[in-house]
């Protein structure tokens, strides 16, 4: 069997989202889908597969909910299902931020597509920022970008807040470019960026899968590779599967055939996306 693999996540205010929550967890066993959709107040994100139709009944189920009618997809193959179940979540938030009520869906920074971020961050007057955790910016990152060296998202507040003072001691008020794996981090960390008082906020539109997927190598300005949080650890250009693998001790990506040296729990559980 061929599973369709559909990774999504979309900002709007859900009213009820424990009701959102019940409908597609009774559409999902009907379908038959496997992954995790996570839902809250502020939206919807998750990873699902399965059988093409279903894939497409459940998108356009999420699409046809309240402000999700713009809802971005990034679609992809496996031949085996890369999820044991599917699990429906309702949260405070569909990522884990710890900010406050920022509003991602109206405040969060502009989006970019891979040709105008090139540009973007080809100006050496551009900070550009990479919001995710340390363990991925090891994997790969655009150049120049700064690693605030975070094990979780919730670390990036505190981080960004220490690095706002600087700039500001040095009387900055820099253009800020932000990228995730993504989107969703970037796109809500923007909003926590903007609501301390940075105006040109900018966040690559689709994130890293995006950029790789759609700029040619020649034209890239990123290096290494991208980490992804399914079998395949790690992709490079055209979303062709990395050199990396997964150590079974700490959960932390390694280059396959790289020696590794294990922290074994220095560094906690498995890697995941907060």
């Amino acid at each position: 069997m061929s599973y369709t693999v559909a990774a999504l996540y979309h900002f709007t205010h859900f009213a009820d989202p424990q009701a959102v929550a019940a409908d597609l967890k009774a559409l999902c066993a009907d379908l038959g889908t496997c992954g995790t959709l996570i839902v809250a107040g502020e939206g919807i994100n998750g990873t699902v597969a399965g059988e093409a139709d279903a894939i497409a009944a459940l998108i356009a189920h999420v699409r046809a909910l309240p402000g999700c009618a713009d809802t971005d997809v990034k679609y992809a193959q496996a031949h085996e299902a890369p999820f044991a179940r599917m699990k429906i979540k309702v949260k405070a938030e569909i990522v884990t931020l710890g900010a406050g009520d920022l509003d991602p869906a109206n405040r969060a920074g502009t989006h970019l597509d891979p040709a105008d971020w090139n540009a973007l961050i080809a100006d050496p007057d551009t900070v550009i920022i990479d919001t995710r955790n340390a363990y991925e910016v090891a994997c790969g990152t655009f150049e120049n970008a700064i690693d605030p060296a975070t094990r979780s998202f919730r670390e990036f507040p505190s981080w960004f807040d220490d690095f706002a003072a600087d700039l500001k001691a040095q009387g900055r008020t820099p253009k800020i470019a932000m990228f995730c794996t993504g989107g969703i981090r970037c796109e809500k960390s923007t909003a926590l960026v903007k609501a301390r008082g940075f105006d040109d906020v900018y966040h690559l539109k689709g994130g890293i899968l995006r950029y790789l997927e759609e700029m040619p190598q020649a034209d890239s300005r990123w290096q290494g590779d991208c980490y992804v949080f399914d079998e395949r650890v790690t992709v490079g250009h055209g979303l062709k599967p990395g050199d990396y693998t997964t150590c079974r001790g700490c959960g932390l990506p390694h280059p396959r055939e790289a020696e590794h040296d294990c922290p074994g729990d220095e560094l906690g559980a498995w890697p995941h996306r907060g």
